[in-house]
């Protein structure tokens, strides 16, 4: 059994996935789009929109699509593990761009050095460094 996230978007999960891309957190390698190659579309608006998305990267796993009924994101954050503070920076400032930083970067009660954001996609980040 394994555990993965997916996250929901109305239209903008193609510009989420590009921007978790240029975060360097790895890439689309599956994709399905709405009314191509014989994929349903249901309503037009949504034609060529992501239906199914695989993103993987070193560690990283989970889906995505867009949904015309989607609720926004909320309740749930990924939780990334990391062992390289200066990586868990450069990460965390470039998923911040356009965001909003819950809680900074620091060293925290339990010794490690976390921080939370929310990304411009409203999409909730939680980065650990235990180092």
């Amino acid at each position: 059994m394994h555990l993965s996230n997916y996250l929901f978007f109305t239209t903008t999960c193609e510009q989420a996935l590009d921007f978790y891309t240029w975060c360097g957190l790895g890439q689309m390698t599956e994709v399905l789009r709405y009314g191509m190659n014989g994929m349903p579309v249901r309503n037009e608006a949504m034609r060529g929109r992501i239906m199914h998305a695989k993103f993987e990267g070193p560690g990283i796993l989970f889906f995505a699509s867009d949904n015309d009924d989607a609720e926004p994101m909320r309740g749930s954050a990924h939780i990334l593990q990391m062992n390289d503070r200066h990586r868990t920076e450069q990460l965390f400032e470039r998923l911040a761009k356009n965001g909003n930083v819950t809680t900074p970067l620091g060293i925290q009660p339990w010794g490690d050095y976390y921080g939370k954001l929310t990304d411009q996609f409203g999409v909730q980040w939680m980065l650990n460094c235990s180092v």
